[in-house]
């Protein structure tokens, strides 16, 4: 990603016979950086998320730390599907949030969802993937979990065009196992995503990440807008960047105001 391409002083002809092959370099990366906006691309890539909020707890006081180490792994079924494997670890670190104060820390429950996805989008240019998606009570604390084996549907639907992506990704977990004494687990999550990504591989994205408690009747709705640039360390592409975000809305003892998150995502193209 960091090219100069006339560093030397050959001769021009020379340079204009280097110029194509960077030319598709960079058109290359750019296609690899928007392939990052697509849930259920066929490309291995390994996200680290690194997110901060605070005002959080009833006394509005707390604050939590949370890494999401999120593994996309596809895989080729036939010539015509392919099935995409998304993992969401939480490991997260929170203080005063809950009504009895105190710092806990460890990992959260893992979201694993599968997607059912076609080779190729249909004509309208629609890309789409159908699938379960599941909730493991992974949690080291109980106060980082829920505690409650859960499953319901996910889907996606996006289109991709002269740069641009846009969609949206939902799914919807009940609880059907797990400590009787913690509550039943029914929420849906939607997350509409808008993003567009330049022919050098900077990609500037918004979405909300929106969870609907049904059992409190509540929403958690936080707004993100992010900034990634795909760059090569050596032969490994790495897309890297941050953003904020702000809480639209939230429970009482939700996180409110202002936010951050810091991307790494590892990528392995075929």
């Amino acid at each position: 990603m960091f090219r100069n391409f006339f560093t030397s002083t050959r001769a021009a002809g020379t340079a204009l016979l280097l110029f194509p092959a960077t030319q598709a370099l960079a058109q290359d990366n750019a296609d690899l950086a928007q392939q990052l906006s697509n849930p259920v691309a066929a490309l291995i890539s390994v996200p680290f998320q690194f997110n901060y909020d605070d005002d959080i707890g009833p006394a509005r006081d707390g604050d939590r730390y949370l890494l999401n180490f999120q593994p996309v792994i596809p895989f080729h079924l036939n010539d015509e599907w392919n099935l995409i494997s998304r993992t969401i670890v939480p490991i997260q670190s929170q203080t005063d949030i809950t009504p009895d104060g105190g710092t806990q820390s460890g990992l959260g429950d893992v979201v694993q969802s599968f997607f059912f996805s076609p080779q190729k989008p249909t004509a309208s240019g629609l890309i789409w993937g159908v699938g379960p998606v599941l909730l493991l009570p992974t949690d080291t604390n109980s106060a980082l979990g829920a505690e409650k084996w859960g499953a319901g549907p996910t889907a996606v639907l996006l289109w991709q065009d002269h740069g641009w992506t846009y969609g949206a990704l939902a799914n919807h977990i009940w609880s059907f196992a797990g400590k009787s004494d913690r509550p039943e687990v029914n929420a849906t999550f939607v997350q509409p995503f808008l993003a567009y990504t330049t022919k050098d591989a900077w990609t500037y994205s918004l979405n909300t990440e929106s969870t609907y408690d049904w059992r409190n009747r509540q929403w958690s709705v936080p707004i993100n807008g992010q900034i990634t640039k795909l760059v090569k360390f050596g032969n490994q592409p790495v897309s890297l960047g941050g953003g904020l975000r702000y809480w639209a809305d939230s429970p009482d003892s939700g996180a409110h105001g202002w936010g951050v998150r810091l991307l790494a995502t590892l990528l392995f193209p075929k």
